[in-house]
């Protein structure tokens, strides 16, 4: 007789539930359709557009001209000094940092006209992408790229992930030919591009100017 009063108190239990979850289910159904579904609309239609937004991708109307350096990355330049790059530059270099934020374009351009004579990807952490040492500590991509124009000249592009930016996206490999202007990245949700030139280039951008991917001249060299 126990067993069957547990048995049955159980199968009630379990009915009441279904029931609470199927009203509550009606109700709250009822209050989006009659409430919410032209706000979820909208919200959705929003982030549509955003998305859009975000990934557009305009050609580029790439200067002519001798032994130019265009800019990567659309953004404003906000650090133009002297570093010390390794890996492909050997050693002190000038760099010019652009902050991209998250209403900037995001696909990067070719600098220069050549090949991507060096390739590198490091794991590391997502800080702020406004803090221009966070390529110190976050994850990046460094391209170094040995130039046509003038021959041989080595100019690195390092795409550095932020905050929001999870994803770099290179679209060249190690050896690959490149023509300045052309797309050769993406990164995703606001994020950072360091450009490095040897001490010979003349620098033609500033601290707080703003650049266009693939137009603005960065720098000339002699």
């Amino acid at each position: 007789m126990l067993a069957a009063l547990k048995m049955i108190g159980w199968t009630g239990a379990t009915m009441l539930a279904v029931m609470v979850v199927a009203f509550l289910g009606k109700v709250i159904g009822t209050f989006v359709l009659d409430y919410l579904t032209w706000v979820l609309l909208s919200m959705w239609v929003v982030f549509a557009l955003f998305t859009f937004y975000f990934f557009r991708d305009p050609d580029a109307m790439v200067p002519t001209g001798k032994n130019l350096v265009i800019t990567p990355g659309h953004g404003k330049v906000d650090a133009v000094d002297t570093t010390t790059e390794p890996d492909f530059m050997g050693g002190e270099c000038q760099r010019i940092s652009i902050f991209l934020s998250v209403i900037d374009i995001h696909v990067q351009n070719a600098p220069v006209t050549g090949r991507v004579a060096y390739f590198k990807h490091t794991p590391g952490q997502y800080l702020n992408a406004l803090n221009a040492d966070s390529a110190k500590f976050n994850e990046n991509v460094l391209l170094g790229l040995e130039s046509a124009e003038p021959a041989g000249e080595k100019i690195g592009v390092r795409l550095i992930a932020g905050l929001i930016a999870r994803r770099i996206v290179p679209w060249v490999q190690q050896n690959d030919s490149v023509q300045r202007g052309e797309r050769i990245s993406l990164i995703q949700f606001g994020s950072r591009v360091d450009v490095y030139l040897s001490r010979n280039a003349k620098i033609k951008v500033k601290i707080g100017d703003r650049v266009v991917g693939g137009e603005t001249v960065l720098a000339q060299f002699d």
